[in-house]
């Protein structure tokens, strides 16, 4: 059986990250290495994600150190996982049914396919069965990315041999490294990506990339740069995925 490795970047979340974890480990997929790591969190996560995987040491690896932010603990989470597929936890998500790797795994036994996404629901923070936004990707085509077109970051998973050829995160981006990597991938000639048309993941409200109007501003300039480095496009296609997020509240 093909194994994949979810992993888990956290920094004081223990309010909700037992229940990403938890998520994990009710998947009905067999074969999950879930590989969390922790930048020295003070709020107490540590300590209980160390129980957690007491508990469950074959299936969990647990790393809490200091890191340079999420796409560096993302990085750390990869060199240490062992999966064929890499798919991500954040530590406020949670699976949308027990049956979400088992549809991914299927897609991917097709060796061709190198990236297998499907939906997203925006959830409220305090009450999860409340769906603020709906994120539907539809089919992949190249051409979309010049329309802004991106697969939601939490529910994309890759083959390893994707992110070992190309690169992981770019640490220079402090909000935008997932769409940089996005880019980086998707554009390249003969990518396939196989899309599972359901809701993947949960998503709670409230990300470090729309927070405050400078955030947003530092998410733009930093979108409007891997757009340039990738060779996608510049500011017509910013303009395009920013405005197609308003179908999503609909």
């Amino acid at each position: 059986m093909v194994k994949i490795s979810v992993i888990t970047a956290v920094y004081n979340r223990v309010g909700t990250v037992a229940g990403a974890v938890m998520s994990v480990r009710r998947q009905s997929y067999a074969a999950v290495e879930h590989v969390v790591v922790d930048g020295a969190s003070s709020d107490g996560t540590a300590a209980l994600l160390n129980s957690m995987a007491d508990e469950r040491a074959h299936d969990m690896q647990f790393l809490s150190e200091p890191d340079g932010g999420i796409y560096d603990a993302l990085n750390k989470g990869f060199a240490l996982s062992s999966g064929e597929v890499i798919g991500l936890m954040h530590s406020d998500d949670f699976f949308a049914d027990d049956y979400v790797l088992e549809h991914v795994m299927d897609a991917f036994k097709d060796p061709s396919v190198d990236a297998v996404y499907g939906d997203l629901d925006y959830v409220d923070k305090d009450d999860s069965s409340r769906v603020v936004r709906h994120w539907q990707s539809g089919p992949f085509h190249r051409s979309r990315l010049s329309w802004g077109w991106m697969p939601p970051h939490p529910a994309l998973f890759l083959r390893r041999r994707v992110i070992e050829q190309w690169g992981g995160y770019d640490t220079s981006y402090r909000i935008a490294a997932d769409y940089d990597a996005i880019l980086r991938y998707f554009s390249k000639e003969g990518f396939r990506a196989a899309y599972i048309p359901r809701v993947l993941v949960k998503m709670r409200v409230g990300g470090e990339s729309n927070r405050s109007i400078g955030k947003i501003l530092l998410k733009s300039g930093e979108d409007y740069r891997a757009l340039k480095k990738s060779g996608v496009g510049g500011l017509g296609v910013l303009a395009c995925k920013n405005l197609v997020k308003i179908g999503q509240f609909f």
